[in-house]
């Protein structure tokens, strides 16, 4: 620690930080750009300009650059020191010289960091009367919009996109102050990362596509702490509404989870809540073999809930269905409705015993899961199996900066400070910590990897559990194994054993239970080294971790109990089985069935046979609490109230459908259920999901005394959102069941300490650095701790090596055994209904590799037809120069008729056949 003194005051700081970490983190003001959390300092704005002196006798003292100064023991300065002032206000006049006077018609105004700075600084009046210079802008993809004339040339942008995310398409060009920030030409930019360009941009040179297609100011949007729902990492966002519609998607600091930054599909995967063909109100159809949604007859709440009884009330046996997309709360519900006995998770089986085995290593390996944060200080990292990118894009940024930390560890030895960025950079250059994986084809993260190895998921396994016995020789030994992943096993081995804190990731992206065991035996073989290593496994879903601690059947055994005549009404909710099952056996099963109630928010061909159709709530409408990947039970919450604008849409949470279906069908009448009671009966239940109440405070909580805002202080025209229904304001929108208002009245401050922050503000703070002023120190935690319980902790026990471990791959004779792997947009059911995720997912196509395409006289984007025992799919060929000979892999997200181990043939398709599916 060190004392510093800032005009005339001592405070206590970290002699780590520099002066502007330091200072910000005590809560003073001072303005900066090119200065992020993230990346710390490299001195190119000048703007955060402080006065330093010697020491207390000094009078003249010198002007420094606060973030290039480091906060050492015994020093004074100034901010508010009036030739700093006026130095800091010249910065600002000098960057505006080329900024043009847009800022009533830029999408960043209201929420622009370079106005808070200007503010602050106390520039007011433009003097420059000569011609701006201007730049024409790109078109940058479906998600970033680009506005180059605003920039100025803080070089945040490459910053972050380059240095920190690994990116390689976007640069700047030019010298002096003649500058351009973009690609060499037009087009998508390809990082997965891009969309934090919104973030980082002080300005608005890139802003939100997808908002600017319903643009809405910050200040009149409402918003309330979410959860991303589009893979397991339980990242947390801002969503934020306006006119019933989501128009943005912020990021959400969580000091443990995504701190700074979200993946491109958790920002812009949010469309399908917006759609105009999902259902906002209650169908029945008497004929359930019609698809023909106009036969559907519209229903209000009573109706249908009369209707689905009369329906249950008559079946012979009910099964019930649930799923990893929707909330703890719901599927109890289900589970209450039908019974533990008749519960199904609507998981495929091969999936579920990969959740299973998951769950069981998680607690009997020895070692603990790590959060985000503490990813990146592990200084080796083995993945096992899986492509981090694309199951969970933003472990893989983590992973990144775990690699590149090395650096740091060489500038500390050095005496540098970590944050000098630039001189870390060119101290390092290439020295990585080591980061290996294995998997079936090339990964983004190869580059920056001591070693990756395409294998088939036997093989890989095999390369495990080799690494296992080289660590501990009580792991059972590979015989036979290929002498270069022998020596690949070993040195592998080797840099784990010698890293302070190594981590190993899988996960179920291959379906095989083999690939993990050998993981957890490596884990196992660690354990027993060191304490300080980690295990991690990836999931498929928002919610797999802890609908896998609900318990309940496999789909498949859901589905026979219908076709075999044992069952004759299913209840599903919010779950497609056609993505999930090949569409033969869902058809059989749905065809067999004499009663389908299905509860959902899209319009999916599970809702189209249903005779009773109830609309769900999305995130975006509903509460509920969800378990990531790492074991953190978080909470999300609702961001509007539907039925204040459109009073005919009957949108309700799954749950509280499901418990007033439940109470319709005993003749319960009235009886209603509110969030907190919903969670509690989840954890009377499932005691060891108690600590899930924990995950967030609940209905009864005040801050001073009242409930917590929405919607920002600066919310405008609540009157005129009616208009058009009537031109007198009714009383907002009540929420009884969560410690928010749906307005900007209640607390919306900083200075009490929370952990549901809806939105980021504070006095002189539009923008998203306002993040900082919630903190306990920049880029730490939320003073009163970050969201979420975790639920999961390795427990004490023995653990015996796992011993099933699989013969080499062998191909077959004109067969190829088929993977079905994941991809980061595309992959995923609810984002796919996203029209900005559709335009930015590559066309789907057959991989096949290099060799076996040759062999069979293929070239590049031929027309290829995959054939199963179940199903037909025709794509373009790709070539693929990494995948092993006798594999064939196509994307996830195509449909439920093919699953990664099954064997599979392949047939020339003529080019009229191009993308077809039977």
């Amino acid at each position: 620690m060190a004392s510093i003194h800032v005009d005339g005051k001592v405070y206590e700081v970290n002699g780590a930080d520099n002066l502007l970490h330091a200072c910000l983190s005590l809560g003073l003001d001072i303005p900066y750009f090119c200065w992020h959390p993230a990346m710390d300092s490299i001195g190119a704005c000048r703007q955060c300009a402080v006065k330093q002196y010697k020491d207390k006798d000094d009078t003249q003292g010198k002007l420094v650059m606060s973030c290039m100064t480091p906060a050492t023991d015994n020093s004074w300065i100034s901010i508010a020191d009036e030739e700093a002032k006026k130095f800091r206000s010249e910065v600002v006049e000098w960057l505006m010289t080329y900024h043009p006077h847009d800022c009533p018609v830029c999408e960043e105004g209201g929420h622009c960091h370079l106005q808070d700075v200007t503010v602050m600084t106390g520039h007011n009046r433009r003097r420059y009367d000569f011609r701006k210079r201007t730049h024409r802008n790109q078109y940058l993809g479906p998600f970033v919009a680009h506005e180059m004339n605003r920039c100025i040339n803080c070089y945040r942008c490459v910053r972050f996109y380059n240095d920190y995310a690994g990116g390689t398409d976007l640069g700047v060009f030019g010298s002096n102050n003649n500058l351009y920030f973009g690609r060499h030409e037009e087009g998508v930019l390809e990082s997965p990362f891009a969309g934090n360009l919104t973030e980082v941009c002080p300005t608005g040179v890139f802003t939100d596509q997808t908002h600017s297609d319903r643009y809405t100011r910050k200040w009149d949007m409402q918003f309330a702490p979410s959860v991303c729902h589009q893979c397991a990492m339980g990242c947390n966002t801002s969503p934020g509404e306006r006119y019933g519609e989501i128009r943005r998607i912020e990021n959400r600091y969580n000091g443990e989870l995504n701190r700074y930054f979200l993946c491109d599909r958790g920002r812009f995967g949010y469309g399908y809540v917006n759609r105009t063909d999902r259902p906002r109100q209650p169908e029945w159809k008497s004929d359930l073999k019609s698809e023909q949604t106009d036969e559907a007859v519209i229903l209000d709440v009573d109706p249908a809930l009369d209707r689905g009884a009369d329906l249950l009330r008559s079946a012979k046996r009910l099964i019930g269905i649930g799923s990893p997309r929707a909330s703890l709360e719901s599927n109890h519900q289900l589970i209450k409705l039908v019974g533990r006995d008749s519960f199904s998770n609507g998981i495929a089986a091969p999936e579920l015993a990969c959740l299973e085995r998951m769950a069981e290593l998680e607690v009997s390996c020895g070692l603990p899961i790590p959060t985000l944060r503490e990813v990146e200080a592990h200084d080796a990292v083995l993945v096992l199996g899986e492509d981090t990118m694309h199951s969970a894009a933003r472990l893989a940024l983590a992973i990144r900066q775990a690699v590149l930390a090395r650096r740091d560890a060489l500038a500390e030895e050095r005496g540098i400070p970590v944050w000098n960025a630039e001189a870390v950079k060119t101290l390092a250059q290439d020295s990585r910590h080591p980061l290996y994986i294995a998997y079936p084809r090339a990964t983004e993260l190869d580059d920056i990897s001591a070693g990756s190895w395409q294998l088939a998921p036997e093989d890989i396994a095999r390369l495990g559990f080799a690494i296992a016995h080289a660590i501990d020789g009580n792991a059972p030994e590979v015989t036979g194994l290929d002498a270069t992943l022998a020596a690949a096993a070993q040195t592998v081995a080797e840099q784990l054993m010698a890293a302070d804190k190594p981590l190993v990731i899988s996960g179920g992206s291959l379906e095989s239970t083999q690939v993990l065991d050998a993981a957890g035996s490596i884990a196992r073989a660690l354990s027993r080294r060191t304490k300080r290593a980690g295990l991690m496994f990836m999931r498929r879903e928002a919610n797999s971790t802890g609908l896998t601690m609900l318990g309940g059947r496999p789909l498949e055994w859901a589905l026979d109990e219908i076709t075999e005549g044992r069952a004759d009404a299913l209840v599903v909710l919010e779950n497609d089985l056609y993505t999930r099952l090949p569409a033969a056996r869902v058809g059989a099963a749905l065809e067999a069935v004499s009663t389908l109630v299905v509860l959902d928010h899209q319009r999916t061909r599970t809702w189209q046979q249903a005779n009773l159709g109830l609309s769900a709530a999305s995130f975006a409408e509903a509460d509920g609490t969800v378990v990531s990947l790492e074991g953190r039970a978080q909470r999300f919450f609702q961001v509007f109230d539907p039925r204040f604008l459109r009073p005919e849409w009957r949108i309700h949470e799954s749950w509280r459908w499901l418990h007033a279906l439940r109470a319709s069908l005993v003749r319960h009448e009235g009886s209603t259920l509110s969030l907190d009671e919903a969670t509690e009966a989840c954890v009377r239940d499932y005691p060891a999901l108690g600590d899930i109440i924990a995950a967030a405070p609940g209905a009864e909580h005040r801050i001073e005394g009242v409930k917590l805002a929405r919607a920002p202080h600066r919310y405008s025209g609540r009157t005129s959102l009616r208009a058009n229904l009537s031109v007198s304001e009714p009383r907002v929108p009540q929420d009884p069941d969560t410690p928010f208002n749906f307005s900007m009245e209640g607390y919306s401050g900083f200075d009490q300490p929370r952990k549901e922050i809806p939105f980021a503000w504070a006095p002189g703070w539009n923008s998203h650095q306002a993040w900082n002023k919630f903190t306990d120190e920049v880029g730490g935690h939320l003073r009163d701790g970050d969201p979420g319980a975790r639920l999961v902790a390795p427990r004490p026990g023995a653990y015996g090596y796992a011993s099933d471990i699989p013969k080499a791959f062998e191909q077959r004779q004109n067969h190829w055994q088929l993977l079905v792997l994941p991809r980061l947009f595309g992959g995923e059911e609810t984002s796919n209904r996203a029209a900005p995720i559709e335009e930015r997912a590559e066309a789907p196509s057959i991989g096949l590799s290099q060799d076996d395409a040759a062999q069979l006289g293929l070239e590049q984007n031929a027309v290829l037809t995959l054939v199963t025992d179940t199903a037909r799919l025709t794509l373009q060929l790709r070539c693929d120069q990494c995948l092993p000979s006798g594999l064939v892999s196509v994307p996830a997200g195509l449909s439920g008729d093919f699953r990664s181990g099954e064997w599979a043939r392949l047939d020339v398709a003529g080019p009229e056949k191009r993308e077809t599916r039977e």
